[in-house]
């Protein structure tokens, strides 16, 4: 279990701020996020895997120290820390001429997770670590153009990782998700060095296992702005300004639900800057990237490091 440092708050802040994260954790009447990992895809995010097996992994940390309300006040502030390390295997074809190079794929992620909730009042409050749920992308389609790469797919997260409806050690949903996806490249000079990259997906979620509840759809964007330039022969550089949305676009349903948790909508914001390194002769490709959360509603506020690699077989 990783612990977030501790912060200089008072006993009663840190209680209230204890109690709404534990509601979220154990029963999901206070859902807080969808379930995609925000800003993974905010790079290349019209790009399709070379032809062939490639395996690509991302180490993504999201620490978080506020609670926030409707509005955007801050309920309580506290410490929680999420841990993803995912795991992605795509397969991806030669282009099809016939279909204006149309380039078809399919990919299976299996992420490890590690959360943690702590106060400093009363100490640990919660934290699970193992298998969480897996995704699944059985139809991706992917095409390539003088000025525009695009991707769009279908996915599928399965309720693999460990949940029961008011256990303190979860790491997965208890629900199924259905999503749909868009991302494209938009390269702005001709030599397509600066590149525009957009990635949206929206998330369809079924009835959590044990508590009744449906969890409101999600929109979520990533987005960055980058320039590549050449460091030597088959070594390049890409860097630049980043970030993610997200929204909460229908309420949760389900018994036992308030009128205010029925109403309340997150939303999430994060801008922050990014740096890649490609070897296209070698398949291979890695970076990081740092996000600041800004402005967000209803849900947690705080940032997130995210490190990534990709190789080419």
């Amino acid at each position: 279990m990783t612990t977030s440092p501790r912060l200089p708050i008072g006993a009663a802040r840190a209680v209230a701020f204890a109690a709404a994260l534990a509601l979220s954790a154990a029963s999901a009447l206070a859902q807080n996020r969808g379930v995609y990992p925000l800003g993974m895809t905010a790079t290349n995010s019209g790009t399709v895997a070379a032809p062939g097996f490639t395996y690509a992994n991302a180490f993504l940390f999201y620490g978080r120290d506020e609670s926030k309300g409707p509005d955007g006040e801050t309920i309580a502030t506290g410490s929680n820390a999420v841990l993803m390390d995912m795991n992605t295997l795509t397969w991806a074809s030669e282009p099809i001429a016939a279909l204006c190079g149309l380039r078809l794929a399919l990919a299976a992620t299996i992420p490890i997770a590690n959360n943690s909730l702590a106060s400093d009042a009363i100490g640990s409050i919660s934290g699970g670590g193992g298998l969480a749920d897996s995704f699944y992308q059985p139809v991706i389609l992917g095409w390539i153009f003088s000025r525009i790469d695009l991707r769009a797919a279908y996915g599928f997260l399965a309720p693999t990782g460990r949940f029961h409806a008011g256990a303190s050690d979860n790491v997965g949903s208890g629900y199924w998700t259905h999503t749909l996806s868009l991302g494209e490249n938009m390269y702005l000079t001709g030599n397509r060095a600066l590149v525009l990259s957009a990635f949206q997906i929206y998330e369809f979620h079924t009835t959590q296992e044990g508590t009744g509840i449906h969890p409101g759809q999600t929109l979520s964007l990533d987005y960055s702005l980058t320039q590549r330039v050449s460091l030597r022969k088959d070594v390049q550089l890409q860097v630049g300004l980043a970030g993610y949305d997200q929204w909460q676009t229908t309420g949760r349903s389900g018994p036992d639900l308030t009128p205010a948790e029925f109403a309340a909508r997150y939303r999430v914001n994060a801008i922050g800057a990014t740096a890649n390194v490609v070897l296209p002769g070698r398949k291979v490709n890695v970076g990081a990237k740092y996000l600041k959360e800004f402005s967000n509603r209803s849900t947690f506020q705080g940032y997130s490091i995210q490190i990534f690699g990709s190789l080419g077989f």
